[in-house]
Parts: structure tokens; sequence; C-alpha cells
């Protein structure tokens, strides 16, 4: 079994359930180490002072926060674990809410929650169950290596799973960031379109058939190269449809996606025909 990465308790009113956090998820893209072009030579990164040249131990690192015109204030590691939110091992849930609510931007990274020994596996089903009822989510904090988390709690199944979130003002406004979005659709003709070429392209949600198709990529490149040969991948870089040709285009597309969808729907008829079992030639004998 994984070893948990944090362990504490999930409280909501006068309940407390020992909990373990376990990763939910792992990437699989290829590692990389630096090296200089045409030589065996790694490159290495080192803590250097840029005033002295010289390297400089980890434990003798402290942190300084900007203020603008060179100027610095500086904090020590120890002073930063003195301030350090929760120290008490708690998950404390502060409201429920409708999970449907939550806007996926606020959604950072997935971890599992599992119970921590059997004697309080009732309590864990039944927040899991009770959450899975109402389609609640648990909305609550908690600290892990140093960092204060804003967390939701939500049944997926038989595990409890905890979405680490970003706080409101760690999400920027659109508005501010993009100063040229265009303005509601006015488009009635090709707005039906649109929709109709969503519904013709729509289907249940199946994430095992999306495939991380450039890791696959890479390691074709790697395995190549290591027998020595050269590979190119040749990939034409789609072209923006204008406004004129946005109707043909949305017209094709619909028909298309119809066209594939039948195709799946339908399923393959059997052209083999049986064959009929051989006829037994039979003789007459003659009399004697």
């Amino acid at each position: 079994m994984a070893r948990s990465i944090w362990s504490g308790y999930i409280t909501f009113g006068l309940v407390s359930v020992p909990v373990g956090l376990y990763s939910a998820t792992s990437e699989h893209e290829l590692d990389f180490h630096q090296f200089q072009r045409g030589t065996s030579d790694r490159i290495r990164y080192k803590r250097v002072n840029e005033r002295t040249g010289r390297e400089v131990p980890f434990d003798k690192i402290v942190k300084g926060h900007d203020l603008g015109n060179g100027k610095y204030v500086i904090v020590e590691p120890s002073e930063l674990d003195d301030i350090a939110p929760g120290k008490s091992r708690s998950l404390e849930i502060s409201a429920f809410v409708d999970l449907d609510e939550i806007d996926p931007i606020h959604f950072q990274k997935s971890y599992y929650l599992g119970p921590k020994d059997r004697e309080n596996a009732s309590s864990y089903a039944l927040l899991r169950d009770a959450l899975a009822k109402t389609n609640r989510a648990g909305i609550a904090k908690f600290v892990m290596r140093g960092k204060e988390y804003l967390a939701a709690v939500r049944a997926d199944g038989k595990v409890l799973v905890l979405e680490t979130m970003y706080f409101a003002d760690e999400i920027r406004d659109p508005a501010k960031e993009l100063n040229d979005l265009p303005a509601k659709s006015k488009a009635g003709k090709q707005l039906k379109m649109a929709a109709d070429l969503i519904e013709a392209m729509s289907g249940d949600w199946k994430p095992a058939t999306y495939k991380d198709t450039y890791t696959d990529r890479v390691k074709k490149l790697v395995d190549t190269k290591r027998k020595g040969k050269d590979v190119v991948f040749s990939e034409e870089e789609p072209e923006a449809t204008t406004s004129t040709d946005l109707v043909a285009a949305l017209r094709a597309s619909v028909e298309a996606a119809r066209k594939a969808r039948t195709t799946k729907k339908t399923p393959a008829k059997k052209t083999a025909a049986k064959k009929s079992a051989p006829k037994k030639r039979t003789t007459k004998k003659k009399a004697a």
C-alpha cells in the first residue's frame, strides 16, 4: 500500500475522522538531463553568491522579500515555521456546498483520502455516503509542507477525494488579462449551426479513450535516436476559418459529425453466409 503524504483528521461538527492523504495522479512524461551541445558534460545548477561567485550551502540561505529600489526584508526559515497556520493536523470542514456550483477553475490538484484505521472506517463511510447522497463538497483549510491550502472534499465511488483549490484572489480576472474579448454573438443562423455541431459531437465522458500522444512521440524520438537514426514528424498547422467560410465549414462539420455518429451506432452486418452441410451421395446396389 502507498504511504500517505499527510495524515490528520477530517472534522465536521463534533465528528473527527482520522485519515491519510495519498497522491491520486502520476504524470508519465519523460525526464531529461541537460548537457552542453556537442559534449557529454552535464549542466548543473548551483546556489552562487552573485557578488563573490562562490557557492553557498543550503543552510546558509535565507529568504528576502523585494520591496523595490534594491531593498529587501530578510526572513529566516525558522520564522516562517513559527507562523505556519494549523499545527494541529486538522482538516476542518467549515461549510458544505453544492458540488455543481464550484467553477472547475478553482480546482488545483486531486488527492485520495483514506481511512487511517478500521475502527473509524464507519465514520469515513458515513461522510462519504452523505456527500454522495447530497451531491455536496466539504470546504476546508489545512496545512501541508508549511503551506495552507483551501480544499474541497467530495465523494467518488468508494473513496473520498480532496481537491486542493486556488483562493479567490489567486484567480485572475479575464477582463483585466484579456482586453479584446468579443461581445455576445448575434449571428442567429451561425449560432444555431454551432449548437447543432456541438450536439452532433456530444457523447459520454470516457477518459480512457484519450491518450498522451505527445509522450508517445517523445519515446519514439528517443528510441529512434538511440538506434542512430533521424526521425521527422510533420504536422500541418490549421488555418483560421474566415467569416465568409464559417457557414460552409459549420454545415460540413455537422454533416460529418452526424455521419460519424450514425456509423458508430450501426452494428456491422455479417456478410458471411452459413455453409450448408455437404449432401451425402447414395448409390443403389443392383440385385444379384
